[in-house]
This record gives structure tokens, sequence and C-alpha cells, in this order.
């Protein structure tokens, strides 16, 4: 997963399971190796001359362990065209709703990209207004709006420090169509096409196609 992002989230799922595995898993993880080895040729493109630019996807889906109902964070960040981080995690609590799901992996996306904001400053690469890209318009209004209502109670203090660094500047979270959402191949089990279609979008290509 340091190099083939394109299988981190099903990686991920199976190695919840490492400790107790079933017949399942092990048909899981073959269909891994069998993709593994027809694409070989594949590995992520990094471009040279590209502006110092910095994006973030946050994205999230709403339960999808039938284990224990909780959801998965998935995000990833873009440096100029180049994908340089990526994360697919399931959340440490259940959450309630779509919008709190989508909350907390907009704070986890918020942490990173100012974790890479401070080690881009160290090559004297100063950014601003960082755009964090959500396809969910209720976790944005979440992150907009200061005070604190009975709806959001049960949301840990610890998710809400994003608001904190929106309204200081360090990033702007915005909007995105789901069509265009490239953390959604992060989060859950995808169609054949729409899973190519977000491969190629995040850089990883055959390298015949690198020339």
């Amino acid at each position: 997963t340091a190099s083939r992002p394109d299988i981190m989230h099903s990686v991920c799922v199976c190695a919840r399971f490492q400790s107790n595995p079933k017949e399942s898993h092990l048909t899981a993880v073959k269909r891994i190796l069998k993709y593994l080895r027809g694409t070989k040729n594949f590995g992520l493109w990094y471009p040279s001359g590209a502006s110092p630019s910095l994006i973030g996807y946050s994205d999230s889906d709403y339960g999808g362990c039938k284990v224990d109902i909780k959801s998965t964070s998935g995000t990833c960040h873009l440096l100029g065209c180049s994908l340089v981080s990526w994360h697919s995690k399931k959340q440490a609590c259940v959450a309630l709703s779509t919008t709190e799901a989508e909350y907390i992996a907009a704070g986890n996306c918020c942490a990173q990209i100012l974790w890479m904001k401070q080690q881009l400053e160290d090559f004297d690469i100063f950014l601003d207004h960082i755009p964090l890209k959500c396809d969910s318009t209720s976790a944005i209004s979440l992150t907009r709006n200061p005070i604190m209502h009975s709806r959001t109670k049960h949301i840990e203090i610890r998710h809400h420090f994003i608001r904190y660094h929106i309204v200081k500047g360090d990033c702007i979270i915005e909007y995105v169509d789901t069509k265009n959402q490239l953390a959604d191949i992060f989060t859950k089990p995808l169609a054949r096409d729409r899973f190519y279609d977000l491969r190629r979008a995040l850089g990883i290509i055959e390298s015949d196609l690198r020339k």
C-alpha cells in the first residue's frame, strides 16, 4: 500500500481479520494478489514542473463495517497533480449520521494538511487557504458554524478543531460532487469503471503510458 494506493482499502479491510481469518478472507486476499499480478506495470506517476499547490480530498462511507457498524474515513492529498499522501482507516467511534462520518473524515484530512503545510515551510513554500474537497454539504455547513447545537453534542471535542483552522485561514473547505471525489476509492468497493477512472485520476497509470 506504500506505492499502490488502489489496493489501500481492500488491504485495510482484510487486515482487520488477520488475527482470526476465515476462508472468505483468504479468497479476498487471493483476489488482491491476482489484481496485482495483472497490473505489475502500474504505479504512481510524478511529472516534473508541477506547481507547488496542495489540495486535499476527504470522504467517508456510513456504517460500512458490518461487524461493528463503524464508518471508514478516506483522504488523499495532491501536491500539484501528484498524489503524495493517502489514508484509509476505520473510525474509532460509531457515527450516528452521514454528516458526522463526513465531518470526522474532514477533520482527519485537515490534520494531514496542517502537517504537510508545516513540512513545506521548511522548503520555503508557504501556502494558505489550502482547499479541502468534501462531497457533503451538511458536513461543510457544520465546519463553518462555530455554534454548538444539541445535535452535535455527541461528537467528540477533538474533531471540532477543524473549525478553528478554517477561520484562521489555514485551509478552506469546498464542495465537490461525488463523481469528482478522488477519496471515494479509499472508503468502499467500487464498480470496475468507477474504480478505473479514479485510479487514473490519482496518477496510477501503466509504465508504457508515462512516456
